[in-house]
């Protein structure tokens, strides 16, 4: 089957591809102090993603297998070992069987995830498995998921994990400066993890579902990618509201916004609740109508997802078969 677009598959070669970084700004909270959002208008906005648009057939397995060179292949469970980290770092070289990609006609892409994201004991095993494969190795800091320490421990969590190797650092910020509407305190937080992963990129996890309104999100975001964030993300995936698409709406319009009072391109992390391939399909439609295809690439857009590379390479199979296949056929460790 040699029907899907390879133009629409980005290689390993484009996935390295790198953006000039985010520098930040002089905290100025007249960019987004009146911010209000009409959460009624964001809702029927969001409502249309996946409605008006309908990806088919090669279009649709081309942008599935896009949206894997996007993945973030998590685990971030109490029970993780070494072992079961390795074998994630093995799914995520090598993410759909060979003879689906054989199939599809894209076998020599070398499609990969664009991480492996772990706990910060764990960054060693995954620096060491993905040695020469191209995939970075990310870690979550700064007290996830629940951020309740001292931001001198943070910031030490922070250096720590660049040390052992990771070269993303996911950061979670403080909710109660959100809530409090501490805004130059939450700026002050976030460049000091800035300076901390120095050419480690940032992103910042808001875990939007406990901001209580979509307006503190839009400030948040603001407030984030001025102190120099590189990504803003939606969650940490353990709070009862993850990713949505209302929320992703908010977040990318304030990139959208970033980058045209600055110049600068941010990238942008739905995490949290995105297990099927559908899910992925409607943020990639939305990136793509929000801010354009050039976001649709691993420099500027992830996932952040454990079982949804599972979801899509049975989709895959599907669309080269004809037929499901069960789910324990698609083990993503």
């Amino acid at each position: 089957m040699a029907g899907v677009s390879q133009t629409n598959v980005r290689s390993l070669d484009e996935r390295k591809k790198r953006i000039e970084r985010n520098p930040g700004m002089d905290y100025n909270p007249d960019l987004f102090g009146r911010l209000r959002i009409n959460r009624s208008a964001v809702e029927r906005r969001a409502a249309t993603i996946g409605v008006r648009r309908s990806i088919k057939k090669d279009h649709q397995a081309a942008w599935l297998l896009r949206a894997i060179s996007c993945i973030d292949l998590t685990t971030l469970a109490g029970d993780d070992t070494p072992g079961r980290v390795r074998r994630l770092c093995l799914k995520a070289k090598r993410p759909v069987r060979r003879d689906i990609l054989r199939a599809l006609g894209v076998e020599d892409l070398g499609i990969t995830t664009a991480a492996v994201c772990v706990y910060h004991n764990l960054i060693e095993t995954a620096v060491k498995e993905l040695e020469g494969s191209g995939i970075t190795v990310a870690a979550v800091s700064t007290g996830f998921p629940a951020g309740q320490i001292s931001r001198s421990l943070k910031v030490a969590q922070v250096r720590e994990s660049v040390s052992a190797g990771a070269s993303e650092i996911d950061i979670v910020i403080s909710r109660a400066k959100v809530l409090t509407a501490d805004w130059q305190g939450l700026y002050e937080e976030v460049a000091a993890y800035r300076e901390a992963c120095g050419e480690a990129q940032l992103k910042t996890i808001l875990a939007t579902g406990e901001l209580a309104t979509l307006a503190n999100v839009a400030k948040a975001s603001w407030v984030c990618m001025m102190a120099g964030a590189d990504f803003i993300k939606t969650s940490t995936g353990k709070e009862s509201v993850n990713a949505t698409l209302p929320v992703s709406l908010v977040m990318v319009r304030a990139i959208r916004d970033y980058g045209d009072l600055t110049g600068h391109m941010i990238g942008y992390k739905p995490a949290g609740g995105i297990s099927r391939a559908k899910d992925a399909l409607n943020c990639l439609v939305l990136m793509k109508e929000e801010l354009g295809v050039q976001w649709i690439r691993p420099a500027l857009f992830r996932f952040g997802a454990s079982s949804l590379l599972g979801d899509i390479e049975r989709q895959l199979e599907h669309h080269v078969t004809g037929s499901y296949s069960a789910q324990y056929r698609h083990p993503t460790a």
